[in-house]
């Protein structure tokens, strides 16, 4: 399941991530992130090399009304490395979901039991989940055996401090079939707010043999250290920190698992990995679209180069894509005059 060279089972086995867990290989993915991971992002860190891509967070009922085809494209189903993540409240429409993401040729569904925002835990779905161990149960069942592809889930260490059971969440989830399991080191009701507990996922992972991944607070080679050490997880999961380098997850993967370091672009490589980027967007959303869209990408890659806010500010109130790739290849001679 978990690395861009392998192709995924569809009988069900996650033959790649246990196989090279197996021969002591660490697995790091890419967090699904809404509005960040869209498929031109994927892309760019897949160049780099990430073990696994997920997509932005689906809502059944948003993925049920909208047409296939278009989906189709936005959820990069044919991409081997790619698993859809699927959110929802309610069995019978989890388990059609499911069923037209696997028709779409998707490689793995992951189940979202973990995202905190207001809008998704109010309508029961997302982190609201592990307030009800038995629904989620009955979700992961339907999803599961309405497909065969494998399933994986994400979820938290609990709603708040005093109900922390992803432990038993997790216990669940193995026995219905679910073949890895994500944990996020926060509750709920953190939100993003303090640290995540490492510490904490290592009962979970003694707790169950599926492959346990950790989530939360990877924002480079010494936190990913640490993460895997506290936590005893068998791969990890980097998210917010990878927005404007998307090379990140390449840079950990090669230092836990003893490998060559790549190339981390600079100057004027860095300028065509932005420009790149920048130019699929625009193709993906259409020109009026990616120019708006691309920005927050954009600021995180001009964080690099720290220009002064009079000079990042006209790139991201340019409305012309043309005029923004211009300005970036002119950045050398504006930087260093």
């Amino acid at each position: 399941m978990l690395t861009h060279r392998t192709i995924l089972a569809k009988n069900g086995v996650i033959l790649a991530l246990s196989s090279k867990i197996k021969t002591g290989r660490v697995p790091v993915l890419l967090a699904p992130m809404a509005g960040i991971t869209d498929l031109p992002f994927r892309n760019a860190v897949t160049k780099f090399g990430v073990d696994m891509v997920f997509s932005e967070m689906v809502a059944d009922s948003d993925l049920l009304c909208d047409g296939s085809k278009s989906r189709k494209i936005e959820l990069g189903s044919n991409f081997l490395n790619t698993a859809v993540q699927l959110a929802g409240c309610e069995p019978k429409i989890m388990s059609e979901a499911a069923k037209l993401v696997s028709d779409l040729g998707a490689g793995a569904i992951d189940i979202n039991m973990g995202c905190p925002a207001k809008k998704v835990v109010g309508g029961y779905s997302g982190s609201a989940l592990m307030r009800d161990l038995k629904k989620a149960a009955s979700i992961i069942e339907s999803v599961i055996s309405a497909v065969d592809i494998p399933v994986s889930l994400k979820a938290r260490l609990g709603w708040d401090e005093s109900s922390k059971n992803a432990k038993e969440l997790g216990i669940i989830a193995e026995k219905c079939g679910v073949q890895s399991f994500t944990i996020h080191g926060r509750t709920r009701n953190q939100f993003y707010k303090g640290k995540s507990d490492w510490k904490a996922i290592l009962e979970i992972k003694q707790a169950v043999k599926i492959p346990v991944i950790t989530n939360g607070d990877i924002v480079d080679v010494g936190s990913a250290e640490k993460a895997l050490r506290f936590s005893g997880s068998d791969g990890l999961m980097v998210g917010r920190a990878i927005i404007g380098k998307p090379w990140l997850i390449s840079q950990i993967s090669a230092y836990l698992n003893k490998e060559i370091q790549p190339e981390i672009p600079k100057g004027q490589k860095l300028i065509e990995v932005v420009a790149m980027h920048y130019d699929e967007m625009l193709s993906f959303y259409g020109d009026k679209l990616g120019v708006r869209v691309a920005r927050k990408h954009l600021k995180r890659y001009l964080d690099i180069f720290a220009l002064p806010k009079k000079l990042s500010d006209e790139f991201l109130r340019e409305d012309c894509p043309k005029v923004v790739i211009r300005r970036l290849f002119e950045l050398p001679k504006r930087i260093n005059p």
